[in-house]
């Protein structure tokens, strides 16, 4: 047990480009690995080059400060053990200890047992909060899925309006060609920290003691020092649960640390990366590619995916699609990725919600998969980026939907840049936007164009523009070396300034809100229809068409336009 001194500096530099041979790990200083319980201190360089090797320091806090609701939290705990005169050990487990460490407030309390299983001690609170005219605000309990890799049950229960996760000390034992547990026991607390996922979150806070356990031995030290380790051989962890290798890279992003050499070199055997596919639910990787792409440091985790060869097990793709894959697709995707998140920093967080900006991550990161398809069970072809969501990550369909329309308009908003960037009217080609204009003054043409398209995008449109200006006015390479593609990058921003001004001058911001000024009923009755069909259908496009040239206009004089044009009509027949 040891409670420490806690000071230091990490090693980890923000990914902010890929750098002339498109090598993703231009990241900084990478610290040699840790041999038995010693620390090495000699930098060495990932094969890259580097943009810095100066190393932020890591405060870490001597010890645990507590809230107010956590002090109400762990008092009614020991209560409880108090009430039934329990010999119960409770520790709080892993990231809590790790954050409150670093400073910073955590909402995510694991509390583990070294004598009952949760659902016992579960029980024990909740009769103890009865005795005392209290009421447990709820209780869950989340079986175990060995076949998935979660080999505890997990009893839950809610105090002043925080879940609590309650777990026991675990301690395993294998067969020889498996690593799915043959007999889960109680273990010691030592015993559990050896099979966490990584040193800096294999602490534990003792709840009855106040202390904080580093019982590796190397938790603390690690934190201090920004290295990602595991607690025992890096691949029995892995082998143990695969997603621990996307945790490792989660979290070395998260705080900028560097992952251990021995760490990445099992990270990309091929037994860890069969075992991350076959073993881990789809589920469980989407939420962790989720959480770094929404994280602060987006690029890092990928960039990371993409060197230890894990891209196409996290982004795995139907065996059968067209077109085949662009040569090196995945470093693609990476580089449009940085491109993009480049880009957002430049424009600033004001024209975009978080929303935006983690859907134009996933926009950017699978443009190059935009125009391929692979085909359903009924033969209907799919935009690949469909499979990649609902299969590969099981996220929501909306974010599937959103990305394959950005996509889509790309092409259309390519076109229509040019005119909107420089607020000049020119030459518009409406047969590529699928629109006809017909009897629309020219200088018109430009609001009528962009309002359709917005109104397909409706509050993503800025995220669109700013994937088509990936492409504009060619596209970003991965070749480029950082000062030339910043340059880009800084010209992009005021086309993207600019295009956004021209929008908002056009009155078009909102255009999807803006109701059609005539009915279905007020068509049918121009058209004397007794029924609906393809005839109106058509006509309310062209009405939407007069709407948006005509901003002002009125129902009456939409519906006097569309008397005279179908006059015209019957005329000209």
């Amino acid at each position: 047990m040891r409670a420490s001194s806690l000071n230091g500096h990490s090693s980890g530099l923000f990914l902010r480009s890929i750098v002339r041979s498109c090598n993703p790990l231009a990241i900084g200083s990478v610290w040699s690995p840790l041999k038995a319980r010693s620390l090495t201190k000699t930098a060495g360089l990932l094969s890259c080059k580097l943009m810095s090797t100066n190393t932020p320091v890591v405060r870490v806090k001597e010890k645990i400060g507590l809230t107010e609701k956590e002090k109400m939290i762990f008092d009614r705990l020991l209560a409880t053990i108090r009430h039934f005169d329990l010999p119960t050990q409770l520790r709080v487990a892993g990231g809590w200890v790790r954050d409150k460490l670093l400073g910073k407030e955590c909402y995510d309390i694991d509390i583990a047992l070294d004598d009952m299983l949760g659902s016992t001690f579960v029980d024990k609170v909740t009769q103890y909060l009865a005795s005392t005219g209290e009421e447990a605000q709820g209780q869950a309990v989340i079986p175990s899925n060995p076949d998935q890799s979660k080999h505890l049950e997990t009893a839950r229960m809610r105090l002043y309006d925080i879940w609590i996760d309650f777990v026991n000390l675990r301690s395993e034992k294998y067969s020889d060609n498996s690593r799915i547990p043959t007999q889960m026991d109680f273990g010691t607390a030592e015993e559990d920290a050896y099979r966490r996922d990584l040193t800096i979150n294999s602490m534990f806070y003792n709840i009855n003691t106040s202390l904080v356990e580093d019982l590796t031995g190397r938790g603390i030290d690690d934190l201090r020092s920004g290295k990602i380790v595991t607690p025992l051989a890096p691949k029995e962890t892995f082998l143990d649960d695969p997603l621990r290798v996307l945790r490792a890279i989660r979290f070395g992003a998260r705080f900028s640390f560097t992952l251990d050499e021995e760490l990445k070199r099992a990270a990309a055997s091929n037994d860890v990366k069969d075992a991350l596919a076959a073993k881990i639910s789809r589920e469980r990787i989407g939420t962790e590619v989720d959480l770094m792409v929404s994280g602060n440091g987006p690029v890092k985790p990928i960039a990371y995916i993409y060197e230890l060869q894990l891209f196409w097990v996290v982004f795995s793709l139907p065996h059968e699609h067209e077109p085949t894959l662009p040569e090196e697709c995945d470093r693609v995707c990476l580089a449009y990725m940085d491109a993009a998140w480049s880009l957002l920093q430049l424009i600033g967080s004001l024209s975009l919600t978080d929303e935006q900006r983690r859907l134009s991550l996933y926009a950017a990161l699978f443009f190059p998969f935009r125009t391929i398809t692979y085909e359903d069970n009924k033969g209907k072809k799919i935009p690949i980026v469909n499979y990649v969501f609902r299969n590969s990550l099981k996220r929501k369909a909306s974010d599937a939907e959103t990305v394959v329309s950005v996509h889509s308009a790309v092409a259309r908003l390519l076109s229509l840049i040019p005119f909107l960037e420089s607020n000049v009217d020119g030459e518009l080609n409406e047969d590529d936007m699928g629109i006809e204009l017909v009897d629309i003054p020219a200088s018109s043409k430009l609001r009528v164009l962009t309002g359709f398209l917005l109104r397909e995008l409706k509050d993503f449109w800025r995220v669109a523009l700013l994937i088509a200006l990936l492409a504009y006015p060619s596209p970003i390479g991965c070749s480029e070396d950082a000062m030339f593609k910043h340059t880009e990058l800084d010209k992009r921003k005021k086309v993207f300034q600019a295009v956004e001004n021209a929008i908002l001058k056009l009155g078009l911001e909102k255009i999807w809100e803006v109701k059609p000024l005539v009915t279905g009923k007020d068509i049918m009755n121009v058209l004397q229809l007794k029924c609906g069909g393809p005839l109106v259908k058509e006509w309310q496009q062209k009405l939407l068409v007069w709407q948006l040239a005509t901003p002002a206009g009125t129902a009456d004089e939409c519906l006097e336009w569309m008397r005279q044009t179908h006059l015209k009509r019957i005329k000209m027949e």
